[in-house]
């Protein structure tokens, strides 16, 4: 690759979803691979391979479905048993990369490893030279880089080029650097590692005090063309250098950086939202590219600027990045034709039946509301295409409450099999009573541990949108619910965290082992 690009390697699926509530079953990895192929990702960090049997097999179906189109990576710790099992995950796949990494830093080396120097040199030669004995695509990560002593940073990375890894990667694992510092370290170790042009120098930059983004483009300027980033910043604590605002960095002040990325920007917003509806993490709507209010102008003096020259107060377009505000496209008498061209024009290909699943979502929302905006027909197709087929599907509702009356919820459910249950509870409030309706019908019992409810498009009549998550025996399931009615819409986002739950039950999946990392 030529110096003017920057690879993007994304461990949305692997940091990312260490993020507490963030996991995704096997079916939501790969939908979410899927979107960072299409959006034009280097690498892929599919996962920890050794973490449990569900990793493992997510990494390898992810490696020998997508491997023919981009890198897809695994982590291992240095040893033998995680490279091994790293190995067996990736093998099949085209384009494939072992991530081996060891803490440096001393507070690691004392109070974590309890290695000696000379111990942790001997180790990542050994374990990286296991690696590129299956691999010639090898990536080294000395953890906690960041505070780790200069020299001795430059002697591991020089000892684990030489044992033969092609990327090198810089932690700041704690996110503890601030940009200057972070452009030194980099800049030191391009003075003083004697091999460093013999491989490609990364960065991996946390959140904590907030500066993961500008800590990357600080290395980057100091000669970095690899950065690690998560789609929305997800990751442990406050989370990664988020990819989107990484790219966009790079693509509006190329004048400045003088490089470029593979990225397809126009897929950032759809692939953002896809990442939020599936880990149900919300992205504020003030955030960097991607947030709700990105590209929304309220004082009047930035208004007639933008009336006259976008630039006065934009420095990026929306489609710039596929950003979908709330134009009104249909209402109730739009036809099928009208509809499927919208659709497209919105970057969707769907297939017969989808397609007719959700005009029918249409024109149950236009019967409700008057105006139907871009932002609710992006909403339908969203909460259709997540739609699975559940234990417990919602038959009707019925509440009952008042500043005099006592707030009852009567529910009916249907089973897998068919049979339709009613049961009623009293709350609180209306929510509260429905919440309690449906664990007297399913017999399952959470904590809702967090409930925000937020308007898709603008008016009265906007469909609202809840997302919640709820907690059970130490597990946390989060759900997304979607109505006119914000009660109702309650109910199908409790109702869907409590089919999470019940098919875990069900399934009796065994828990992750103690492999989890922080690099």
């Amino acid at each position: 690759m030529s110096n003017d690009n920057i690879i993007i390697f994304d461990t949305t699926l692997r940091d990312g979803e260490q993020s507490p509530g963030c996991s995704m079953t096997a079916e939501e990895k790969m939908e979410v691979a899927r979107a960072l192929v299409e959006l034009g990702v280097d690498v892929i960090e599919a996962g920890f391979p050794i973490a449990s049997p569900g990793d493992f097999a997510a990494v390898r179906d992810i490696a020998n479905q997508f491997g023919d189109r981009t890198t897809i990576c695994g982590l291992a710790r240095c040893r033998k048993d995680d490279i091994d099992r790293a190995w067996e995950a990736l093998k099949d796949a085209e384009n494939k990369r072992i991530h081996v990494f060891l803490a440096t830093s001393a507070i690691h080396r004392q109070y974590k490893l309890k290695m000696a120097k000379e111990e942790i040199v001997r180790t990542t030669v050994e374990m990286v030279k296991r690696a590129v004995d299956y691999c010639d695509n090898v990536e080294f990560s000395p953890e906690d880089a960041a505070r780790t002593e200069l020299d001795f940073l430059s002697e591991v990375v020089e000892k684990a080029i030489e044992a033969g890894a092609t990327t090198v990667n810089i932690p700041d694992t704690v996110g503890y650097a601030t940009p200057s510092h972070f452009y030194q370290v980099i800049t030191h170790l391009k003075k003083t590692v004697s091999n460093i042009d013999k491989a490609v120098i990364s960065t991996h930059c946390h959140n904590d005090l907030g500066l993961a983004v500008a800590n990357s483009l600080s290395a980057v300027e100091a000669g970095a063309r690899q950065v690690e980033c998560t789609m929305n910043g997800l990751g442990e604590r406050a989370g990664n250098a988020a990819l989107e605002e990484i790219v966009m960095a790079l693509k509006t002040r190329q004048d400045y950086y003088g490089v470029q990325t593979r990225i397809n920007t126009q897929k950032l917003y759809p692939t953002s939202r896809l990442v939020s509806q599936i880990t149900g993490m919300k992205v504020q709507r003030n955030k960097a590219i991607v947030g709700q209010n990105a590209f929304a102008h309220e004082a009047g003096i930035h208004q007639h600027g933008m009336l006259q020259e976008r630039s006065t107060y934009e420095i990026m377009r929306p489609d710039d990045v596929g950003f979908i505000g709330t134009n009104l496209v249909l209402g109730k008498h739009s036809g099928r034709h009208a509809f499927r061209d919208r659709l497209s024009a919105l970057g969707y290909s769907l297939d017969d039946e989808s397609f007719q699943a959700i005009f029918n979502d249409f024109i149950a929302l236009a019967d409700k509301k008057k105006d139907v905006y871009d932002a609710d027909i992006i909403a339908l197709v969203d909460n259709r295409l997540s739609d699975s087929v559940d234990l417990w599907q919602l038959v009707s509702l019925h509440i009952s409450a008042g500043s005099t009356a006592i707030p009852t919820a009567t529910i009916e459910l249907k089973d897998e099999e068919g049979k339709v249950h009613c049961d009623a509870a009293i709350g609180d409030g209306p929510v509260d009573a429905v919440y309690w309706a449906l664990e007297r019908i399913t017999g399952l019992s959470a904590k809702l541990e967090d409930y925000q409810v937020t308007s898709v498009s603008r008016g009265k009549e906007a469909q609202g949108e809840v997302n919640l998550e709820i907690s059970s025996e130490g597990k946390t399931y989060h759900g997304k619910g979607l109505s006119t009615d914000i009660i109702e819409a309650s109910a199908l986002a409790y109702l869907k965290a409590l089919n999470r739950l019940a098919t875990d039950q069900k399934l009796k999946t065994p828990p992750k082992i103690a492999a989890t990392s922080t690099t």
